[in-house]
């Protein structure tokens, strides 16, 4: 009697072997969201530089999610709706929960009013996202992302908490105003270079490799510092960009 069972063995292996790379990054993704509901969870215990750090893991997670399903070529709708989901907690809900339970809460009605702005900043910056992957340039983001935004408040929350500083009136009036402005740019127009437009497949000059190399040994030497102003500064550099471009559209209207 023939095995009928043969033939389809390799269909069968191949088809978990499918199914096994399209759950790769959807692990990251997973890791990611812990990394963020961790945050929240140290957040409510008072133990803010915990939580701050949590943040930055689940930046990290969530860049490498999206790169291991281009490399494996294991892209899918669902991948990306759990992408999205994942970015609310870790990057709209933690953040502005962070803030609150750290200094905004002091502020009353306007500390909190502070933190929501962020936290719908975030779901309306995700949601635009969304629905304008097709359309704008993408060498360029519109607004500030959300992770970078989410990276600038805990940024701030790291760098207080590892000099030891008082959490006196200035300080709260610094942290709202830190929260307000990353909830504003990330629904605004302003441009933010993205980054995409970076092949890693392709060969690099050896310098290239020097400056990342630099670049990691000076992060490694103080991590909140240099992380805090790296973040800021990419939140000033759409600013800047945008003005240069207003700049040039308005000599091209006198001409």
């Amino acid at each position: 009697m023939p095995d009928f069972d043969k033939p389809h063995r390799p269909l069968l292996n191949a088809e978990i072997r499918r199914r096994g790379i399209y759950l790769l990054p959807n692990l990251f993704t997973t890791a990611a969201l812990f990394a963020g509901f961790y945050a929240i969870v140290q957040a409510m215990n008072q133990r803010f530089e915990q939580a701050a750090v949590a943040i930055f893991v689940a930046m990290v997670l969530d860049g490498l999610d999206g790169r291991v399903a281009r490399l494996t070529r294991t892209q899918s709708a669902f991948g990306a709706e759990y992408d999205s989901l994942s970015d609310m907690v870790c990057f709209g809900a933690a953040p502005a929960l962070i803030m609150y339970e750290w200094t905004l809460k002091d502020l009353g009605r306007f500390g909190w009013i502070s933190a929501f702005v962020f936290c719908l900043g975030a779901a309306l910056r995700l949601a635009r996202f969304n629905t304008n992957i097709n359309v704008v340039d993408k060498r360029y983001f519109q607004g500030l992302p959300s992770p970078a935004a989410a990276a600038l408040c805990a940024g701030l929350v790291w760098v207080i908490n590892d000099f030891g500083i008082q959490r006196a009136e200035i300080i709260r009036g610094i942290a709202a105003a830190f929260t307000l402005f990353a909830g504003i740019t990330m629904v605004s127009n302003v441009p933010f270079y993205s980054f995409k437009d970076i092949n890693l497949r392709r060969s690099v000059p050896f310098w290239a490799v020097l400056l990342v190399a630099f670049a990691m040994i000076l992060i490694s030497s103080n991590p909140p510092m240099i992380l805090f102003l790296l973040f800021v500064t990419y939140s000033f550099s759409g600013y800047a960009v945008w003005l240069v471009k207003w700049r040039r559209s308005r000599k091209q209207g006198r001409t």
